[in-house]
């Protein structure tokens, strides 16, 4: 049997081992920036391995290097580890025992099939031709991100490409998707705190009212992207927050607006900024009010390298794993991930594992009742390794 073919049958003699390990994630899941015990237990499972292991970032991210002094190609492979501020709804026996925190979005899943198939690849450290490089990422979930500072801190040194997956229940199990160049949005957040002068309900031609001039705001948003945006681009505006709580006798006099910004091009976002900014200020003239505007520019629109992600997509597609029904492209998706901040500095390629459960149900990403097929973390396991093997012999990834 060819070290490839050991490696996936390791892979699958070790699938206990990665739900397991999903499991205990699972049960003590911790929110963006402050999963130090999540860490710890990623680390002291290395202690024992053949490798080198060095914290980076701030603290909580983990670079595994195998073979870090052989020349040629290094592959780095991610994974994230951070959970969400949700109270999970479900009856699992492994829920979350973290009170209002839960991994609701499958990076449980992810850091066990990493764990595993680093602890497998570094058993066969001397037979892969070049070095690898695991990266366990915290914070993906909330800007600005866990990739941006463990890349700062040299995260991707010496790295030639990196792959990531994600595991999708929308997607069925047995599928892996993929698309090529623009693949999930950019993000951004923006703060908007509207101050006009309150006064009392039965005068308000005494005022000038922050809810009025807030709710105005709001539905000009709109025009935005109907009115400015080429319509064969992606974009969204949303107000996810209008908190202008007050009396049912007083005229408010400053609301503060929260809102998310999408889109497939990043000369789309600078559009949209501009936009929002030049409304801003026709909101202050309009309602005497002033309007001030704070703007995060935070996720990338994710790029995944076309020959990079072809070159995967085939030696996956080529290698007929059982557990694989069909490889296809899933076109772009609407979703932010900060994985995108790798794709700017070396060749990028993040693409999906089915994780639909065997009931076919809706157990959407970020919900509460939030609920993945464990059959998917072999499958994960088994993609990246292919992709991983073939990737220091195959003339694409060169």
């Amino acid at each position: 049997m060819d070290t490839l073919n050991q490696l996936l049958a390791e892979l699958t003699a070790d699938e206990a081992d990665m739900i397991a390990i999903r499991r205990h994630l699972h049960q003590q899941p911790e929110i963006s920036f402050q999963e130090a015990a999540t860490s710890q237990y990623i680390a002291d499972f290395y202690q024992a391995l053949d490798c080198t292991v060095s914290r980076v970032g701030d603290g909580f991210g983990l670079v595994v290097d195998i073979n870090p002094d052989k020349p040629g190609k290094k592959l780095a492979i991610r994974a994230d580890f951070d959970a969400l501020a949700v109270v999970e709804d479900n009856e699992l026996p492994f829920k979350s025992q973290n009170k209002g925190v839960m991994h609701a979005c499958g990076h449980d899943a992810h850091t066990a099939y990493l764990m595993v198939l680093a602890r497998e690849l570094i058993k066969i450290k001397d037979d892969i031709p070049g070095a690898i490089r695991i990266i366990h990422q915290p914070a993906e979930e909330v800007a600005p991100g866990g990739a941006k500072g463990m890349i700062a801190d040299g995260a991707l040194a010496g790295v030639s490409d990196i792959i990531g997956v994600h595991v999708m229940t929308s997607i069925p199990t047995g599928t892996i998707a993929y698309h090529t160049k623009e693949s999930q949005t950019g993000r951004s957040n923006f703060d908007i705190v509207i101050t006009g002068a309150g006064g009392h309900a039965s005068m308000p031609h005494l005022t000038n009212d922050a809810i009025v001039a807030a709710s105005y705001f709001v539905t000009t948003l709109q025009t935005i992207v109907a009115r400015r945006v080429d319509p064969f681009d992606t974009a969204t505006v949303t107000i996810g927050s209008f908190d202008g709580v007050g009396s049912y006798n007083a005229i408010k006099d400053q609301v503060t607006l929260k809102g998310d910004v999408r889109m497939m091009k990043e000369s789309t976002r600078l559009l949209i900024r501009d936009q929002i900014d030049t409304m801003a200020k026709g909101l202050a003239t309009t309602f005497g009010v002033t309007v001030e505007v704070t703007y995060d520019d935070n996720y990338p629109v994710l790029f995944n390298a076309e020959a990079l992600t072809n070159f995967a997509m085939t030696a996956i597609s080529n290698q007929q794993l059982p557990e694989v029904q069909q490889v296809i492209d899933l076109g772009p998706q609407s979703p932010s991930e900060d994985f995108s901040y790798y794709g700017e500095v070396v060749p990028a390629t993040f693409f999906y594992i089915g994780a639909q459960p065997q009931d076919g149900g809706n157990y959407p990403h970020h919900s509460p009742q939030f609920k993945m097929n464990e059959d998917s973390i072999l499958i994960a396991a088994k993609a990246v390794a292919t992709v991983a093997w073939h990737y220091f012999d195959d003339a694409v990834a060169r």
